[in-house]
């Protein structure tokens, strides 16, 4: 007979970012006889994940399963949508690619657009066909999201959401509060230890010392208490992620659009996030610039300058102590996969959730879990430096895990092998090789494919398409509608 686990009792996050507060809440939720408490307060500029204005579609679903309403981000947290990022001179010169989320393309269609977007095209020849439906409607300027569980021509396509750092922070502090998270400011000033590999309590300057059961580590990348245990070790990613410095510009004007985008220079590379808060522009090189340099690439003036040695945790659950986002893992903002890693562990964690006891049998398959999607996101961006123009930028690097088998079967075979938790799934690699400049090949079947199988499932995407665009509407004015159906103010933070 099974005998239950005494379950925990107390849960501190330290860190009072929009991570730490997600942390709390989701915790909370989760352990309604468990008293959970975040210490500490919003981490610095270097900590990406906290001060990311977007994440990426898991984070919707995380959403949903915490009770945090995507219509309250929208009126409350300065919302918007992503479908598509684009990119823009990874593959030399005027080379363009759109990456959209989801895996919803007909398999007949995937080998007719394999054979179209890795066709040499002629000058003055048209771009290639939309790849996806979303992508079809960011270049009309039309959505508005799907109503839940209705069968609409918008059901189908996969979105991202993008907010006000500070509001969304501030929409989830209500919420953590609503719920019963408490709130001890101050700064951790010692770390007491426990049985074992286990700590005991943490303490805060002038209060004293707060004990739990389990410890979150969401302080970011200085990860104020993994990297203090005795068996806390760092693997190194400089070979072969070459970013070192990143510059994050003030926001600009507000931007109302579908697409993101990310561009690569002759100095590095850039990323825009529209925004109705305003447009937000980071900068990643190689080596550092003057401060007059980075702000003409933005742009606009440089809010902040940050130096960066990537690499991950090689444990991040060690004892009692969990980390989370940037305190497990450091890397270059090139999109939202800071946030969207912090999420998925997250996830993760609730899924594992363990009792005061922790099976060191847990803590292995967390370890290994999380370990598989640090390597994950490690790998997505070390394919962006893989091709030749991110190399005459960047230098050459050294291709990490798999990166190098599956370039070699994506140019050979048009294929994408299967990989254990990584951030993208196979349809969105496809799209993201291509907007990278690389051409795939074409696998057996397409070399006898049935042309009249190509055709009905063309037809069918383009009907698709029509039936988006006509049932969608103009995006901005439906956000416009959306935004004054309820102005109330998300309040005022106080973790």
């Amino acid at each position: 007979m099974s005998i239950p686990r005494e379950p925990l009792r107390r849960v501190v996050v330290a860190g009072g970012g929009q991570v730490g507060v997600l942390a709390a809440l989701a915790l909370r939720r989760s352990l309604p006889g468990c008293e959970v408490v975040v210490i500490g307060s919003q981490p610095g500029p270097a900590a990406f994940a906290d001060w990311s204005p977007s994440a990426m579609p898991f984070t919707n679903k995380l959403h949903d399963r915490l009770g945090i309403a995507e219509a309250d981000i929208v009126t409350k947290a300065g919302g918007s949508y992503r479908l598509v990022t684009r990119y823009a001179g990874w593959g030399g010169g005027e080379q363009q690619g759109v990456l959209a989320y989801g895996e919803a393309l007909d398999p007949a269609l995937k080998t007719a657009f394999a054979r179209d977007w890795g066709r040499v095209r002629p000058l003055g020849a048209g771009a290639p066909p939309a790849g996806s439906v979303a992508q079809v409607l960011a270049e009309a300027g039309r959505f508005a999201p799907p109503p839940p569980g209705e069968p609409t021509p918008l059901a189908a396509v996969d979105y991202a959401l993008r907010w006000h750092p500070a509001a969304y922070r501030a929409l989830l502090i209500q919420q953590a509060e609503a719920a019963g998270v408490r709130n001890a400011e101050g700064v951790i000033d010692r770390i007491e230890p426990g049985e074992g590999d286990a700590i005991r309590a943490v303490g805060l300057a002038g209060q004293g010392l707060i004990e739990a059961d389990l410890f979150i580590d969401c302080t970011g990348p200085q990860a104020s208490l993994l990297a203090a245990h005795p068996r806390f070790a760092f693997t190194d990613w400089s070979a072969s992620l070459p970013t070192r410095h990143v510059y994050l510009a003030d926001p600009a004007a507000p931007v109302i659009a579908l697409e993101d985008r990310i561009t690569l220079t002759s100095a590095g590379w850039v990323t825009e996030v529209a925004g109705r808060d305003g447009l937000h522009r980071v900068l990643g090189t190689a080596g550092p610039l003057a401060r007059h340099e980075a702000e003409a690439l933005l742009g606009t003036s440089a809010r902040a300058a940050i130096a960066l040695t990537p690499g991950r945790a090689a444990e991040p659950w060690i004892g009692n102590v969990v980390a989370l986002g940037d305190a497990a893992a450091r890397f270059e903002p090139l999109g939202p996969l800071h946030l969207d890693l912090a999420h998925r562990q997250l996830d993760l964690l609730l899924e594992m959730l363990p009792g005061r006891a922790i099976s060191p049998l847990e803590r292995a398959e967390y370890n290994r879990r999380s370990g598989l999607m640090m390597e994950g996101v490690h790998e997505v961006l070390a394919l962006h430096f893989a091709g030749i123009e991110a190399q005459r930028v960047f230098g050459a690097r050294v291709l990490p895990g798999r990166v190098g088998a599956v370039i070699d079967q994506f140019v050979r075979r048009g294929r994408i092998p299967f990989r254990e938790e990584l951030p993208l799934l196979g349809q969105e690699q496809y799209a993201l090789l291509v907007a990278l400049g690389w051409t795939p090949g074409l696998p057996p079947a397409a070399r006898h494919a049935d042309a009249a199988a190509e055709a009905r499932a063309r037809a069918a995407f383009d009907a698709e398409a029509r039936a988006a665009l006509a049932f969608a509407p103009p995006y901005d004015q439906w956000l416009a509608r959306a935004v004054n159906a309820n102005r109330a103010p998300a309040g005022s933070p106080k973790m």
